[in-house]
C-alpha cells in the first residue's frame, strides 16, 4: 500500500479538457507528495477548455505511447467534453485504461471521461457516476449511475463536474494508499 508521497500518478489527456478537471488534481496530488505525469497523445503540450473558451496550456511530460502502466499506481482522466471523446477514438488510449484497471491500480474519472471507461468496457456492472448528460450512455453500458459527487466501485473512481474536486481528490489518495484493487477484468 503506496502513500502519497510515495505514489506515481498519471493523467492522460489531449486539448480540449476540462482545465479545472487536470489541473486541480495535478497541483493538489503534487502538493502531497505524489509524482505527478500529464500524457498526451504525442507527447506535445495541450490546451484546456476553461468554462465558455480555451484555456490554459499544460506541457505534457510524455506520449501515449511511452507511457508504461506498470510504472504507476493511478490513472486519472479529466473530463471536458472534447477531451475524452477525442481519446475514446484512440485504441491506445483505450487499451491504456482497461490495462490500468485490469491490474487493479487505481482508475479517476471524472466529467465527461466516463465516456472513456465506457469504451473500454469498464461499467457494467459498477457503481459510477459521470455529467449528467452522459448519465444515459454510463446506463446503456451497463453501470449503475448515482448522482453523488464521489462514486468508488473497488478502486474506480468517478465524479460528475468540477463542484466534485475536493471530494474527487480526496478518494483518489484514499484508493491510492489502499493499493490494489481485486476486481474481475474487463
Amino acid at each position: 500500500m503506496p502513500k502519497i508521497t510515495e505514489a506515481k500518478i498519471l493523467i492522460l489527456a489531449t486539448n480540449g479538457f476540462e482545465q479545472s478537471e487536470l489541473e486541480t488534481p495535478l497541483h493538489e496530488l503534487k502538493g502531497k507528495g505524489a509524482t505527478v505525469h500529464v500524457a498526451s497523445p504525442d507527447g506535445e503540450a495541450i490546451k484546456g477548455w476553461d468554462e465558455k473558451d480555451w484555456g490554459n496550456e499544460v506541457k505534457a511530460d510524455l506520449a501515449l505511447a511511452d507511457v508504461k502502466a506498470a510504472d504507476y499506481d493511478a490513472i486519472v482522466l479529466p473530463g471536458g467534453q472534447i477531451n475524452p471523446d477525442i481519446l475514446r477514438t484512440i485504441p491506445e488510449a483505450v487499451d491504456l485504461i482497461k490495462t490500468f484497471y485490469n491490474e487493479g491500480k487505481t482508475v479517476a474519472a471524472i466529467c465527461h471521461a466516463p465516456w472513456l471507461l465506457v469504451e473500454a468496457g469498464i461499467v457494467k456492472g459498477k457503481k459510477v457516476t459521470s455529467y449528467n448528460s452522459i448519465k444515459t450512455d454510463i446506463v446503456n453500458a451497463g453501470g449503475d449511475w448515482h448522482d453523488k459527487e464521489v462514486v468508488t466501485d473497488k478502486g474506480l473512481i468517478t465524479s460528475r463536474n468540477p463542484n466534485d474536486l475536493p471530494a474527487f481528490v480526496a478518494k483518489i489518495v484514499e484508493e491510492i494508499e489502499e493499493g490494489e484493487h481485486q476486481r474481475a477484468a474487463a
